[in-house]
């Protein structure tokens, strides 16, 4: 198994949290975004989508990181990242994918730099957008947890719902998000950073990150 992949991320994060919890190891292989690596010939042959992460098992090329962590699931049965029980499946995979498809393409890179390039937004201006947007998701996303009652993570233990949280709350953090008023949030958010599996994770801890000490 091989990993292509950023170490900031956020879809990458997410397969590296997902592998980390399957247990399942990989060979991490670094592509640096922004130099556009994943832009290359090389890699939109075998990804034309253009995008990390890529997920190479068997000879088999995989990519869209929603997609990967399901067909992990499928494929590899033990240590799964979605509960057993049908509803509970679903409040799983409703949080993730409220993540997912609500804040992923407006404030993935490309839309930041569309921004910045074709607008000429300032850094602070592009911070503005990616908070409100933020807001727009995170916000509901707390009240539901409030509904729902949740202990350390949605259920007994983290999945596929905490997969898609860390990275977005890691990335909401660098752009001055406020988190004070979700403490569900921050509570979930905390008990998977204190696990091993989160800790490998994590992008400090990343063989292309340059600030890695």
């Amino acid at each position: 198994m091989r990993l292509h992949g950023y170490y900031r991320s956020s879809t990458s994060y997410r397969l590296r949290i997902a592998l980390e919890l399957k247990r399942l190891e990989y060979e991490y292989v670094p592509v640096n975004l922004l130099k556009s690596e994943q832009k290359d010939e090389a890699f939109t042959s075998r990804n034309p989508f253009g995008s990390v992460p890529l997920l190479e098992v068997d000879g088999k090329d995989y990519v869209q990181s929603m997609a990967q962590i399901e067909w992990l699931d499928e494929a590899y049965p033990d240590h799964p990242l979605l509960p057993a029980d049908t509803g509970d499946r679903y409040v799983a995979r409703e949080l993730a994918y409220a993540i997912a498809t609500e804040l992923h393409a407006p404030l993935n890179l490309p839309v930041l730099k569309y921004l910045a390039n074709e607008y000429g937004k300032s850094q602070d201006e592009i911070g503005m957008w990616y908070r409100h947007w933020l807001a727009r998701t995170l916000d509901p996303l707390e009240a539901r947890l409030a509904q729902l009652g949740t202990g350390d993570f949605l259920f007994d233990k983290p999945g596929f719902f905490e997969v898609c949280l860390l990275p977005q709350v890691y990335n909401a953090r660098r752009f001055g998000f406020e988190f004070a008023d979700k403490p569900h949030t921050t509570r979930i958010e905390a008990a998977c950073l204190a696990l091993p599996e989160f800790q490998r994770a994590h992008p400090d801890n990343q063989p292309d990150n340059p600030e890695r000490t």
